[in-house]
């Protein structure tokens, strides 16, 4: 039988939806060429129908080629990174836990600056990101299994802000050894977070790394319901703790590290949605995880379109993410009438 979703939860499943769409619209919408939604519909479904959609050739390239790429990098990124926080909070039992906190950020940063400093390609920026991220958190959980005793938990914690600090005087010393005139600016920028350079090539691989890592997530929600108890009590309900431990942090850190490879470092997303969908629908995962999804392309579709039309310059990710997540975040504290459990 398919899953049913409590009838109370259902208007949290619509809110979000309609959020989403709601952003793919004024995403098109927004720039020199505005498209409507209608306009959005006939070129979709020409392309699907193989004929000709009857509109002006510029309509179809800003949909297809500039735009279209950009907002499913967009949604892409923002459910990763959402899905990515969703379940680090519940895993760590911590309203604060944002998908950096094993080092994954960081160590995609660090490949992504290296590869810059060697003067390497789009695509072994992108693949040296995604590889230094996957690395970081092999080397956190390396430094945290070989501690006998004490809380797991906290021993990821301790490890990962470890091999971060680690990580970014890495960056810090490439920066101070880069080019300051081509090199430089190059990592700033990335580092600082953009959708500007995503192209169709760009969402396979994201498609594909974001596919399996939440898969592997949404495979695991009952699981995860278990998982925010304290370990005895979880081991005493029968589940395989370090095992499930793992596979949690491996799908997550997977989706963060496709992101980061992807748009370089957005700070928020993963801190913000997380609470968002638990307002919405309450903290069980099952319920919990599309709803993140859902928000986090919503939210990171608004950001970017504020980005590339606020000025003329378009403005870092990392930058409107902060703006934007700072007083949502302070909302939501004051909206809050229970403690996190």
């Amino acid at each position: 039988m398919p899953e049913r979703a409590p009838h109370s939860a259902l208007p949290g499943y619509a809110i979000a939806l309609a959020a989403l769409l709601a952003g793919v619209c004024v995403a098109f919408a927004a720039g020199r060429y505005p498209v409507s939604p209608a306009e959005l519909l006939q070129v979709f479904w020409a392309r699907l129908l193989g004929a000709p959609s009857g509109l002006p050739s510029t309509i179809e390239t800003v949909v297809l080629q500039i735009r279209g790429p950009r907002v499913g990098a967009a949604v892409l990124v923002g459910a990763a990174l959402a899905l990515a926080g969703t379940a680090f909070q519940g895993l760590f039992r911590n309203p604060l836990v944002s998908p950096d906190i094993l080092g994954a950020s960081a160590g995609a940063a660090l490949g992504a600056v290296l590869a810059i400093f060697l003067s390497l390609g789009v695509l072994g920026i992108q693949a040296s990101a995604f590889a230094g991220g996957l690395i970081a958190v092999g080397l956190v959980y390396l430094v945290g299994s070989n501690r006998q005793g004490g809380d797991p938990i906290l021993t990821l914690l301790l490890g990962g802000l470890v091999i971060g600090s680690l990580l970014g005087a890495g960056i810090g010393l490439l920066k101070t050894l880069a080019d300051p005139y081509n090199q430089l600016p190059a990592m700033t920028f990335w580092l600082l977070g953009s959708l500007s350079a995503s192209s169709a090539a760009d969402l396979l691989p994201l498609l594909w790394a974001v596919a399996v890592g939440g898969s592997a997530l949404f495979a695991l929600r009952w699981r995860m319901n278990v998982m925010s108890l304290p370990d005895e009590e979880a081991r005493a309900l029968g589940a395989p703790t370090r095992r499930l431990r793992i596979a949690i942090v491996a799908a997550a850190t997977l989706v963060t590290a496709a992101s980061v490879a992807a748009a370089g470092i957005v700070g928020w997303v993963g801190l913000i949605v997380p609470h968002l969908a638990r307002f919405l629908v309450g903290p069980s995962f099952p319920r919990l995880l599309p709803v993140a999804a859902l928000l986090g392309g919503a939210f990171l579709l608004l950001v970017d379109t504020l980005a590339r039309t606020l000025a003329p310059v378009e403005i870092p990710l990392g930058i409107l993410t902060a703006i934007v997540g700072t007083p949502c975040f302070i909302w939501l504290l004051r909206r809050s009438r229970q403690d996190w459990s």
